[in-house]
């Protein structure tokens, strides 16, 4: 799909690309929902993706946000899209059982759209903020 055109089903369009990463695959992370107000994806947290305290590492929490941003930027340019710019800051350690990151578009031009991600633990079905991250999400020519 070219940046530009839309897809009829957003959520189907992402999730197309979605299983086609093999990493996203191989650690379990779920496209929950996905339109023009943003973007949530879930993961489950194993003891694969903990580090050697048993807090989730921190590039677990990096993928969740960087790969959420990506797609609300993709969405907000209206085709694929690959982050060129990311920062996230760690507020706390995360344990619990999953992890959900939310992000959205703060602004969109044609080639290029700045995203927010914030990533939360959840801990007895309880959601507690552990990073929160923003980057530069541009459009892929097709």
């Amino acid at each position: 799909m070219s940046v530009g055109s839309k897809p009829d089903n957003i959520l189907a369009y992402a999730r197309e690309i979605f299983s086609n990463q093999p990493f996203t695959a191989f650690i379990g992370a779920e496209l929950h929902s996905c339109g023009s107000d943003g973007v949530e994806i879930y993961l489950s947290i194993g003891e694969t993706l903990k580090q050697q305290h048993g807090f989730v590492h921190g590039g677990v929490l990096s993928y969740m946000a960087d790969n959420a941003v990506t797609f609300a930027g993709g969405i907000a340019l209206g085709g694929d899209a690959v982050t060129s710019e990311f920062k996230i800051n760690y507020l706390r350690p995360a344990q619990g059982s999953a992890l959900v990151a939310r992000a959205r578009a703060l602004h969109a031009g044609k080639r290029q759209s700045v995203c927010q991600c914030d990533v939360f633990v959840i801990c007895q079905g309880v959601e507690t903020l552990c990073a929160v991250a923003q980057g530069t999400v541009v459009a892929v020519n097709s």
